[in-house]
């Protein structure tokens, strides 16, 4: 049986950090605080805000909710972002995305101001992910990845680490912080020939592709550590990941780990993002 990477025991050792740090904050009269901008009422947009809401509840992080209906326009969207740019009292902001067709995304996203970008979406805050210069926020879903990793005692150095998926959000991001760990690292996608034997030569593989259950068994063999970041709806309306969970199991064996979905990286990515918010907020406070 391979071991099973859940989510809650990196969730709860984040929770115990982060509630010190909140503490001291508090002590100089600094409530971190995390805005939400949302447009529309996409289900999955309004299922992750609960969790973000909750998760900050629980750690004494203030949110501010920005709403928008799905027609608003570039400059009533523009204008939000103005408006948590000015706010000192806003240390980070989390915008979901895919904006509307009408909305440029890239100009919203530059519009904000690094220094509150939590979430990677800032061209400032990627080139400190590929540079390395540890300046900005690399992306909750990439940091959450190597968290995963840093807890259950996995190392990267020395290791070939494939990154299927090669999206800004996840995959190129974590393969560049994966390369800054040592990993050789190897970003495949769906024009890569022999997808699946390229991912059977890694130790580690990140399927970041968006496509439910596109990974079964051919993919994989004995002693792989395999990170799930897809999150999809089966044909049935499941949620589950880009990897066959119950058919990839077995075949990795008892040297082998996977994450599930749900139960994995998700969890985890929500306490990255706060935890962007309250380095952030340590930040602003000159405690970092």
């Amino acid at each position: 049986m391979a071991r099973i990477l859940t989510g809650k025991e990196v969730v709860a050792a984040l929770r115990e950090d982060l509630l010190g740090r909140v503490a001291a904050l508090g002590e100089r009269g600094v409530v971190p605080c995390l805005a939400i901008v949302r447009v529309g009422e996409r289900p999955d947009d309004v299922s992750y805000e609960r969790t973000a809401v909750k998760r900050a509840e629980g750690l004494g992080v203030a949110v501010r909710r920005y709403e928008l209906p799905a027609d608003a326009g570039q400059a009533q969207l523009e204008a939000v972002i103005d408006e948590v740019n000015a706010d000192g009292a806003v240390h980070g902001c989390l915008l979901f995305r895919p904006l509307p067709p009408q909305i440029d995304e890239r100009a919203v996203c530059e519009r904000l101001a690094p220094a509150k970008d939590v979430d990677g979406i800032t061209a400032a805050s990627l080139a400190g992910v590929f540079a390395g210069t540890g300046e900005g926020f690399p992306p909750a879903t990439a940091q959450a990845c190597l968290e995963m990793l840093d807890f259950y005692g996995i190392p990267a150095a020395g290791r070939r680490a494939t990154v299927v998926g090669r999206s800004l959000v996840i995959g190129r991001p974590v393969a560049m912080m994966l390369l800054a760990r040592d990993a050789t690292v190897t970003l495949a996608h769906s024009r890569t020939a022999d997808l699946a034997g390229v991912v059977r030569e890694a130790d580690i593989v990140v399927c970041a592709t968006g496509r439910a259950r596109a990974f079964g068994p051919a993919c994989f063999r004995p002693g792989q550590v395999v990170l799930d970041v897809g999150i999809n709806f089966d044909e049935e309306g499941a949620l589950c990941g880009d990897v066959d969970f119950v058919a990839v199991e077995p075949v990795l064996g008892d040297d082998g780990a996977l994450t599930p979905v749900p139960g994995g990286l998700g969890s985890v990515t929500t306490s990255v993002t706060m935890a962007h918010v309250v380095a952030a907020a340590e930040r602003a406070a000159g405690l970092r």
